[in-house]
Parts: C-alpha cells; structure tokens; sequence
C-alpha cells in the first residue's frame, strides 16, 4: 500500500463512521502564540478543546502537516541519523468534541490497524497510563488484546496536559513491533527498546487541571489522536527505517542522481541524502505556508533547515544549487494532496534556489574564516569560533569537526555548546509568539453565558438591541455613569467588530435620556461583539433597550478602502504572479495597507501596472456581490483566502466581478464605481520576503493627486521650467552636481600631495624600512589614493597617513609588497593606532584601515608608527 492509499484509508474510513474530513491548517498557527509551527493534529482544535470556540463538528478527521524543529520538539540534529527522525511529517488524527470516548475511540483504531490496514494482531502492544483501569478493560476484554501486551506507564509516558493548566487526561499508545532484526529483546515498549516503534497515540482528555494541580472532571470529555504517516508507512510497506518508504525514496534516489553518489554504500553519503530528502519537504511546505528564509523566528528556522540541506549536498560533491530541484520533486509527489504546493510552485523553486545561490556566497566567506583560524595552528578550536561558523555562516560543528581534524587540530564543542545554548535562551526571550492577544478571562465567562452576538451590519448601520453586559474596568458592573468609560454588549449589531485587517466602526449607542460614544468595536469571546467608549450623558444599565447607530460616513470610506484592498491583490497577483499571498492588511478610513509575500521591490513600471489595472476595473463599474457558500465551493470557484485565518464549513464569498474572489467577512461596496480614484503611496520591505503596499481611494486619493501636483509645480516655479519638464531639469541639476564633486574632489587631491611635499625628504629609515606617517587632509578615499601613491614613489617602504578633516580620525597604512608581511603588517600596525585614537581597524598585510573618535591623539598615533616598525 502506497503513501497515498495509506492517507486516503485513514480518512474514508473515520469519514465512514461520521467523522468530518477536514483540510490540514497552515504549518503557521493561527491561534497559538506560544508555537513556532504546528507540531500536531490538534493545534487547528486548540480553541475548541479549551472551550473558547464553539465546533461545527462533533467528530473531525485530518492529515496534518507538522514541523518539529523548535522548542522541546527539535529533532533538526538527528534526522537523517535515525530511522524515524524528521522535521516535516504528516500526523493522520481523528477527534472527538465531547462525543465519543474511550469506548469507542480505542476499538476505532485496534480495527482501522487490523483490519483496514492488515497489520498481524500478534505485532501490536499496547501502553496505557498506570492508574487508568477503564483503559485496560476496554483493550483486554473488548478488544482481546492479551494481558501481557497491555502494560502500565507512569505521566512522563502515557499522561498529556495542554499545559499548567487546562485540559488533560491519560492517554494510550500503540506500538509496532519490528521483531528479532532490530533486536532480540522481549521486554515491550516499557522496556525502552528501538525494536517497539509507537506508531499511534491516543488521548483522552477527560480532566481540567487547576493551577494548584487539582483535577475536576469536564463535563464533555474529548478525544485527541495522533499518527505519524512515515512510520505507519513503515510497518506497512514492510521497510525498516522511514526513508526506505515511498514518502522518501523518489528523493534520496534524485540525490543520488544529482551527486552521482550511490546510496547503500557509504554510511555518511547516506545521511546526507536522507537529510536533502528530509529538508527538501520541509522547505517545499515552509515557503508554500508564506515563510521566507531570513534571520528571525520562523525564517530563521527555514534558513537554517536549507542550509543544512545545502551543506549536505556540498559533501556530496554538489557545488551547483539543487535543493530547488529535489523541492519541486516534493511538489510533483505530494500536490495532489497539498494544492497550494502546486499553487506556488514557481515561487517555491524560486525562493529556495535564491538562498542557494546566496548561501554559496556565505559558504565561501565562513572557508576563509575557518582557514584563517586554522593556520594560527591552535591547540583547540575555541568553541565561539565553532558557534559564529555555525550562527553567521550555516557550518554545523560536524562540518567544522571534520575540516580541523583533517589538520590535527581539536574541537572545543564545549565551548560551542554554551554559547549555543545562550543564543537559544536569547531567541525564546525575544519570541513575541504569533500575536494573538490574551482574551480577557471575563470575556470566555459572557461567552459562555450568552449567545453570539447577531451582526446586522451587511444591510443595516442602525438597530435596536436589548444590552446584556456591561464591564467597566475589567468587571462586569450593573450600570454606567456619564463621564465613566467601558465596553457594551448587547443582543444584536450593526457594528462591524475589527477582523480580517478591517477597523471596528465608530458610532452611538442611544437611549432614553443617554448616549454611549462608541470609538471602537472589537470581537469579545466566542464572537461577541464588544462595543468600546465612553458614556456621554445618562445611565445605562444592562437589560436596558438601546438604539445603536454606526458612522455611515466613516463606514463608507471604509468600504471604498476595502473593495480596493481586493483589486489590489487580484491586480498584484496579475504582474508579480501567484505566489503572492496576502500575509496582512489594514483598512481603515483614511487608507489600505497590504502586505503581500514577494522576495524583492516591485519596480516602478511593475507598481504603474498594478495601479492601472486597479484603476480599470473600478471604471469598469463591476458589481460587487456577497455570497454564503461551502468551503469547498468557494475553493471550486477560486476564492482566495486570507493567509492564517481559520474558516468553518461556509463562507462568505466577495466577488468584484469575474476579476476578484476573496473569502471575506468585511464591508464592501456595491460596485466598483464607487471607490471612484486609486493611488498608491508607497512600495517598501516590512520583513524577509514580504512587502507592503499603502494606497489611498476616494476623497483621500484626489487630496493626494493634488498635493503632489502642487508639490510638482512649486517645483518647477523655482526651477523656471513648466512642469512637463521638470524631470529633465533635475536630471540637469545633478549633471551639474556630479561635475562639481568630481572638480572637488580633484582639488582635495591636489592639496593632500601638495601637502606630502618632497616625500623622500620626510621619510625616515627605521631598520632598513623606509617609513612615512604623515597627516594630511581628505577623506578615506583620498588617504587611500595617496598611500597608493607614495608607496609607489617609496619603491620599497611603509606609508601610514592620517586625517581630521571628517571630524573623526582616519588612518591608512599601506606597505610594499617586498615588505607586507615579511617586515611589516599594516593591518597590526593600524589596529595599534585605532586603540589610541579610541576605534577599531584592520585589513591585510599590504593595505590597512582603522578609525577612531579622538581627533587630539592623531599626532601620538603617527609619531607611534616609527616605535612599532623599530620593534
């Protein structure tokens, strides 16, 4: 059974038993904070199984992707080593919300493994934790698994909590056991032995944990499940280790083709193909999921992932960029599953071959440093230097290892360690997590007191409610007073609450005597809408009647903003190409901020384009519709998603015509017509490979036009030209310019030798060295044409030269080739004169820098020259 009827039987046969099939999430977690990537099945479940979400299911089934390279979770070192270790892998789980239980959920899966997938009863064991006698009754006696197959472990094996506090129960696992060729021990699982592999964990979360520890039951236990699809892969295609399976083996064998290194035949040109066959996935599915290779959080994990795969490759021989290629072969096997594989795949390739040909570049550099390490034969390679090769430059210590042993020269990985682990604890200090905010723990009360609050505001901006709470300062209170601050929650709204990049809508709340100013609107628990201000005049109290009455005037610049939000993307997508994804955005009345996946600058013709089409298609007048349908259907259709956003069975659909389809919750226009002008203000980087564009529509964009037409013409008024050519007379200008600084430049030059003089006259013999330190005026790059210059004019000799005129000193050394490094080292001799003009410095033997802050020491610092030659 292949890799692909595994992961179909898996989810027909819990579809069969009314189980819902749902999509894998994003490997980025929309609603943990607290994770990099999603590690498991149950990260998408997270809010229903804390009960701050209400499910549309009572039973789901998924295949998930997951990545385990961060936290506790990191098995980036032994993968490649092991049979079973990886970074990307798919977890096969169906769930319970408050449903079924152990009654069932443990005979679901002794059937699905014996009878839907045919693994021998006599194979399977089974752990149960030690106190769980429900457990083992159900497996002895309702399944019939023998007594001596069934054993009891401790809370470190068979207990899971979700955290300190919160849901958590007892689980069991069952494992495979490979039999007498990994070893002859008879002892099952608990005995700790290779030979017995878990291939699928249960757990039953059936108790809530206090922060005192104590543990009270929940009133509608769960189930959580959890399978790895590479080692069910492996029992059933009859493989020992993971990468002997389908899911690996098309990638080690295009390794091996790429390398032309055979694989089986050497141990360590083995690893390295599984590590490439292993990274590649893992990248493959990273840059699908909108992560960019870059030198913070989750693009540094990708980072680090390729490199590693890239220096793997380099052991193989493979100089020219190849992990792009053994990514698309990811693509090609695993898109018929995973559809945004095929959706990016331009920018997968693109992406991953962008950082090769980068890291080429870096591999070299970090050579040379090592090299240059190396050749001052230390006893022992300190171990920061391991760690700033591992950190700057991608070298793992194995890497560094092997090059110093081949000069008889040891490692301190010690040393390496400690400063490893110091850039880890610095890392999780400053991991701000995915930037969900903390929901009030008297938002999660209400939420389970009332009802989700109805939104009227598709086709309403005022309506009458009923309020149903009221808090002021962090508690639920009675009553508000004019003057007083807090937060209304009533039965039913026209108030847009902030979601999906658009702002809360401003507005009153009025009343019989009173008025509520409302100046915020945000999303309380369990899609309560929490009206935010201050209460003008009155007394309002809870039960009270209200009406509520939104900013039509702030609302409808909103929308113009909004409906042009989706052109934007649907217009960006056009010029730069599928890839982009939309990885932010900010709507409010003044303006749109979009964020986008895209690896560099758009170019000015690129942003003209995008702008044009946008424009186009608002003059085109096309309706805009809203529709509810199914996920499915929406997908059918193309409506894009918003990248992390998690989505229940229907969705709303916003379609600009045939042009934009979007699943969107926001406020829109009724045609495109009415956004009525277009601009963009700015292109710009906000992080790796994401960029952000600001434009302007309506009212606000003709008060951009103007401005700059005015900003234009003053311009050109100055100038005396007319504004049509105001282009050619800049270009005239900085002609002009250019000439001037060349002429300045020219004259600084001819005043530095006039003031060197006669330099054979001032130059002085020092142990048979011809010396010249000298100040004179000019920047860094004219010191270095004239150290050039009077070094040639010395034959043989050291001139160091010196200059104030930046406000900061200066220094040049540059020696003659018969002497650099032989006689003298100007690098060692500026790095002397940086420390007392209080900089830094260095270079080569031949040709030095160094600079510093105190311009009084220059003098000293030149008259020292002549003492560090003498010796």
């Amino acid at each position: 059974m292949n890799s692909v009827e595994i992961r179909k039987r898996f989810l027909s046969w819990f579809a069969e038993r009314g189980h819902a099939v749902l999509p894998s999430s994003s490997l980025v977690p929309a609603n943990d904070p607290t994770l990099f990537f999603t590690n498991a099945g149950m990260v998408q479940f997270k809010d229903i199984f804390t009960g701050a979400q209400r499910s549309e299911h009572r039973r789901a089934t998924t295949s998930q992707k997951c990545m385990r390279v961060s936290g506790k979770h990191n098995d980036l070192e032994n993968v490649g080593r092991t049979r079973r270790h990886h970074t990307l892998f798919e977890m096969l789980g169906n769930f319970s919300f408050g449903d079924y239980f152990k009654e069932e959920a443990i005979p679901f899966a002794w059937d699905l493994l014996t009878r839907g997938y045919g693994i021998e009863k006599e194979r399977l064991w089974v752990t149960i934790f030690e106190s769980d006698d429900e457990a083992a009754e159900i497996w002895m006696k309702k399944v019939g698994v023998p007594a001596e197959r069934v054993q009891r472990l401790g809370a470190a094996d068979n207990f899971w909590s979700m955290g300190d506090t919160g849901p958590c129960g007892p689980c069991t696992e069952i494992h495979y056991d490979f039999g007498s060729e990994i070893s002859d021990d008879t002892r099952g699982p608990a005995g700790g032995d290779d030979r017995y592999v878990e291939i699928w964990n249960l757990v039953f979360m059936q108790y809530e944990q206090a922060a005192d520890g104590t543990r009270t039951n929940l009133p509608r236990p769960s189930i959580d499940t959890g399978m790895g699809l590479e080692r069910l892969a492996t029992v059933l295609q009859r493989k020992l280790t993971n990468y002997d399976t389908d899911l690996f083996q098309p990638l080690i064998q295009q390794a091996a083709e790429l390398s032309g290194v055979p694989y089986g035949r050497d141990a360590e040109h083995d690893v390295a193909m599984r590590v490439i066959a292993d990274h590649a996935r893992a990248a493959a599915f990273l840059v699908a999921d909108g992560v960019m290779p870059s030198n913070e959080e989750r693009g540094y994990v990708l980072r680090r992932v390729m490199r590693r795969a890239i220096r793997y490759g380099v052991k193989l021989g493979m100089s020219k960029p190849f992990l792009y290629k053994s990514a698309d072969r990811v693509v090609s096997m695993m898109g018929a599953d995973y559809p945004e594989l095929i959706e990016r795949r331009s920018f997968i390739q693109e992406v991953i071959r962008g950082e090769e040909e980068r890291f080429s570049e870096t591999l070299d550099k970090g050579l040379v440093l090592l090299d240059r390490e190396l050749e001052q034969r230390p006893a022992v390679l300190h171990g920061d230097v391991v760690f700033k090769l591992y950190d700057t430059f991608g070298f793992p210590s194995d890497l560094t290892q092997l090059i110093a042993a081949e000069r008889g020269i040891e490692v301190d990985i010690e040393g390496y360690k400690t400063s490893m682990e110091a850039q880890k604890a610095k890392a999780r200090a400053s991991w701000k997590g995915s930037g969900e905010q903390a929901v009030p723990e008297l938002h999660r009360e209400l939420a389970n007191i009332f009802d989700a609050t109805e939104f009227l505001g598709y086709t309403a901006e005022h309506a009458s409610a009923t309020v149903q709470a009221i808090l002021r300062g962090g508690e639920r209170v009675a009553s508000l007073e004019a003057g007083e601050r807090g937060q209304i929650i009533v039965s039913e709204t026209p108030f847009y609450a902030e979601s999906g990049g658009q702002v809360g809508d401003h507005g009153e709340i009025l009343f019989d005597g009173g008025r509520f100013e409302v100046t915020d609107t945000q999303k309380g628990h369990g899609d309560l809408v929490v009206h935010i201000g201050q209460l003008i005049e009155g007394t309002l109290r809870e039960s009270q009647k209200v009406r509520l009455v939104v900013d039509s005037e702030r609302r409808d610049r909103t929308r113009l903003n909004h409906t042009a939000t989706h052109l934007l993307h649907a217009a960006l997508r056009q010029v730069l190409g599928d890839h982009v994804m939309q990885k932010g955005s900010s709507v409010d009345p003044n303006r749109l901020r979009f964020d986008f996946s895209h690896h560099k600058p758009m170019t000015a013709h690129e942003l003209q384009e995008v702008e044009e089409i946008v424009y186009r298609n608002i003059l085109a007048n096309e309706a805009v519709s809203a529709d509810v349908m199914p996920i499915e259907e929406a997908r059918a259709l193309g409506a894009m998603a918003l990248f992390g956003e998690k989505y229940g069975d229907n969705v709303r659909v916003i379609r600009v015509g045939d042009y934009s389809k979007e699943l969107c919750g926001g406020t829109h226009t009724k045609r495109s017509g009415d956004i009525g002008l277009f601009r963009v203000l700015s292109e710009s980087g906000v992080a790796a490979g994401v960029r952000r564009v600001e434009a302007v529509t309506g009212i606000e964009a003709l008060r951009f036009t103007r401005e700059r037409d005015a900003g234009a013409a003053a311009a050109a008024d100055r100038l005396r030209v007319p504004v049509q050519q105001l282009d050619d007379a800049v270009e005239r200008l900085q002609s002009d310019r250019r000439r001037l600084e060349k002429e300045l430049e020219a004259a600084r030059r001819e005043l530095a030798r006039a003031t060197a003089g006669d330099v054979l006259a001032r130059a002085k013999e020092i142990n048979g060295v011809k010396v010249l330190a000298m100040e004179i005026p000019g920047d860094a790059t004219t010191l270095r044409d004239e150290a050039d210059r009077l070094r040639d004019q010395l034959g043989s000799g050291l001139v160091v030269l010196g200059s104030r005129s930046t406000g900061a000193v200066l220094v040049i050394a540059a020696a003659t080739k018969d002497l650099a490094g032989k006689r003298v080292h100007a690098g060692n001799i500026v790095r002397e004169l940086a420390r007392m003009v209080g900089g830094g410095g260095g270079g080569r033997p031949d040709m030095a820098q160094a600079g510093g802050p105190n311009i009084d020491a220059l003098p000293d610092a030149l008259e020292r020259v002549y003492a560090l030659v003498q010796g």
